[in-house]
């Protein structure tokens, strides 16, 4: 497994990131440049809870995410993928800062096949500045 870490600071406020990432409505590939509507699937979803396949044709992977309502953690499980196994996945953390929130990331694949295996070896070189920049604009971070 390959895991990375890196953290960006958003102008938003802890409640309206929690807001983003757990927001599974019709406007969520509007938001994620990341999600095209094609391979946009909200399976099934609950309090503190939601199931969905997201990504583009590149790369879509379908997830659990987990959150409390009141907390400040997400953590997304991968159950299956086009380029990783299942396991892994993302945890987001929110702490309040004085021009918004500070959000921890940390990133960790489970590589089943060759493609994965490659980008797996290159996530902790390129990961942290590619990731970022596509989490900038969701989540309005510098």
């Amino acid at each position: 497994m390959t895991t990375v870490r890196f953290h960006l600071i958003s102008a938003l406020s802890p409640a309206e990131v929690m807001n983003v990432l757990t927001d599974f409505g019709p406007t969520r590939t509007e938001v994620w440049p990341t999600i095209d509507d094609e391979h946009f699937i909200v399976h099934s979803r609950g309090e503190g809870w939601a199931e969905v396949t997201e990504g583009t044709e590149a790369a879509w992977e379908r997830a659990r995410y987990d959150w409390d309502p009141a907390g400040d953690t997400v953590t997304v499980t991968t159950l299956d993928s086009k380029v990783f196994g299942p396991g892994g996945g993302w945890v987001f953390r929110t702490t309040a800062e004085p021009e918004g929130t500070r959000v921890d990331v940390e990133l960790t694949r489970n590589p089943a096949a060759v493609k994965g295996k490659l980008i797996a070896a290159l996530l902790p070189l390129i990961g942290p500045a590619t990731l970022r920049k596509g989490l900038r604009e969701p989540l309005q971070a510098k």
